[in-house]
C-alpha cells in the first residue's frame, strides 16, 4: 500500500547556519548512504521539551563538536521552512513517520578556531568531510529536495553575514 504524505505530519527540527570570519558557511557531507555524499548544515530533530534554539546549538556541538561558547548567535529565521521528503524516501526515513521537516533556522558567528572542530564528537558521526561554502554555492551542494529552503535562507541571512 502507497503511503500518502498528505497523512503524514512534518518532523519539527532545527538547524544552524555557521558562518566564519570570512563570511563562509560550514556545511558537512553525510555519512549516510542514502544521502549519496550530500552536504547540508547541521541540523536535527527537536527533543521534547526542548526550545528551537537550544536543539539548533545542541545539533550543531553534536555534529561539529563546536560548543556554544564558540558561537555567537545573529539571528533566527522569520518563519519555519518545510521540505517534502522525495518519493524515493518517504517511508524509509524516520521510521516512516513523516513526510518532511519543519525546521526553524538560526545563523551564527563562529569564534573558535579549525581545531573546535571534531566531526567524531558524537557518535555515531553524522559527517566525514566539511567545507566553509560561499553563499552563493551554498544552495547547490544541496540535495535537490532541500534547495528551497537553503535558498530561502540565503536570501534571508546575506545582509546580516
Amino acid at each position: 500500500m502507497a503511503i500518502n504524505p498528505a497523512d503524514l505530519p512534518y518532523r519539527p527540527c532545527a538547524g544552524f547556519m555557521l558562518v566564519n570570519r570570512e563570511g563562509l558557511v560550514f556545511t558537512g557531507q553525510r555519512i549516510d548512504p542514502r544521502a549519496h555524499g550530500a552536504w547540508q548544515m547541521p541540523q536535527g530533530g527537536i527533543d521534547p521539551g526542548e526550545d528551537e534554539e537550544t536543539a539548533a546549538l545542541r545539533e550543531l556541538e553534536e555534529e561539529t563538536g563546536i560548543t556554544p561558547d564558540k558561537v555567537k548567535v545573529l539571528a533566527r529565521s522569520a518563519t519555519a521552512h518545510r521540505y517534502d521528503l522525495p518519493p524515493e524516501l518517504l517511508g524509509k526515513v524516520w521510521k516512516g513517520k513523516y513526510r518532511g521537516q519543519e525546521q526553524y533556522w538560526f545563523l551564527g558567528r563562529f569564534l573558535g578556531e579549525e581545531a573546535d572542530i571534531n566531526l567524531e564528537a558524537h557518535a555515531p558521526p553524522e559527517f566525514n568531510a566539511y567545507r566553509w561554502l560561499s553563499l552563493d554555492e551554498l544552495p547547490e551542494r544541496i540535495v535537490s529536495f532541500k534547495r528551497e529552503v537553503y535558498a530561502a535562507l540565503v536570501a534571508e541571512f546575506r545582509e546580516l553575514i
